[in-house]
This record gives C-alpha cells, sequence and structure tokens, in this order.
C-alpha cells in the first residue's frame, strides 16, 4: 500500500516473504476467501483483513513498568500507536524519573500503577523492568486486570491461564542473527 500497489498475485506475495505462493493461497483461504484467480489480492482489503485477524482493528491500551533506556525507547516510538497500540503512561520507582514526560507520556511512581491501570481500563501492561521485579509487576499487572503482558525482562513469568504473555528475548535474537551471519560467512 505505501508503495501504491493496489493488487498483488500470490507469485509476488511469495518473492517478498520467502514463502511459496501455494503455501501464501493455502494459508489465507484458512480465514476466508481474499483473492481472485487470475486477478490477486487487493492489496487494500488484504490489509485490512490481515489486520482483523491479528486484532489490529482494535485499539489497545498500554502502560510501561520500567521508565530505563527501553521503557522510553518504547514509549518514543511512534509505530506501536500507529498500529494501535496507545501507552498511556510509563511506571518507575526512580524518585528522579516520576514526572518527566517521554513524548507526552508521563512517567508515575510505580505505587501508583494499579489505581491507574483500573481506571483506565488497560489491556496491556509492558514489562522492560530488570528480571529481579519482573514477576512482582507481573502479578501488580494480573491484579489490575491487564489481560497481555509484554514481557522483556529475561526471566519467565507465572500468570494465570487467561492471561496472555509475549516474552521478548532480545538476546537470543541477536543469537539468532549471529547464527545466521556464521552459516552465510561459511558458505
Amino acid at each position: 500500500m505505501d508503495k501504491g500497489i493496489n493488487r498483488i498475485s500470490s507469485q509476488e506475495l511469495s518473492k517478498l516473504t520467502g514463502f511459496t505462493a501455494s503455501q501464501i493461497r493455502q494459508d489465507l483461504n484458512n480465514f476466508g476467501g481474499f483473492g481472485q484467480q487470475g486477478y490477486g489480492y487487493n492489496v487494500e482489503e488484504l490489509h485490512g483483513e490481515l489486520g482483523k485477524i491479528l486484532g489490529l482493528d482494535t485499539i489497545y491500551k498500554a502502560v510501561i513498568a520500567g521508565a530505563g533506556n527501553l521503557g522510553q525507547a518504547i514509549a518514543n516510538y511512534k509505530g506501536f500507536e500507529d498500529a494501535g497500540f496507545k501507552v498511556l503512561s510509563l511506571f518507575d520507582k526512580n524518585p528522579k524519573l516520576i514526572g518527566l514526560r517521554i513524548r507526552d507520556i508521563e512517567i508515575r511512581d510505580v505505587d501508583n500503577m494499579v489505581e491507574f491501570i483500573k481506571e483506565n481500563d488497560i489491556d496491556i501492561g509492558i514489562i522492560t523492568s530488570p528480571r529481579e521485579s519482573a514477576q512482582e509487576l507481573a502479578d501488580t499487572f494480573v491484579k489490575a486486570g491487564v489481560k497481555g503482558i509484554w514481557n522483556f525482562a529475561p526471566t519467565d513469568l507465572e500468570v494465570p491461564d487467561h492471561i496472555v504473555v509475549e516474552n521478548v528475548r532480545l538476546n537470543e535474537s541477536l543469537f539468532i542473527l549471529s547464527y545466521f551471519l556464521k552459516e552465510k560467512h561459511d558458505e
């Protein structure tokens, strides 16, 4: 869409994604018929349908626990808001950070987090704290009523089954990159 392309074939999608055209057609057919044989896919319609499948047709309200470098970087990234994820506040225990604003998002005292989450009907809690405080923050998020946790702390969290957790392991991602760089070099 950003390139002004109005329609695209499964073959063209294959070149962009690395999946076979057949696999793309089969996968998309599992969610309904988006394309037409001989025509391909209307890019705008496909974008909208994929957004619905991924739940991106909803606005999710989020808070960040941990206003250090990573928390501030996430708050600064406008792309999340453009995709429907609105960060309403950051929380930290460092008195030097409390009251500061990142892209007009206030950093508040972590002691006020539960009340804020309940008052603002927050969907997602984002943990960017050190490992030592991550489980306590997750427990606080659960108690306050979040539905999902995006966890950047290098630890596994224990939460009830109704809470969705996505763990982001930055070092593991870097290890994967290192592996593929080595494989390319060895070729």
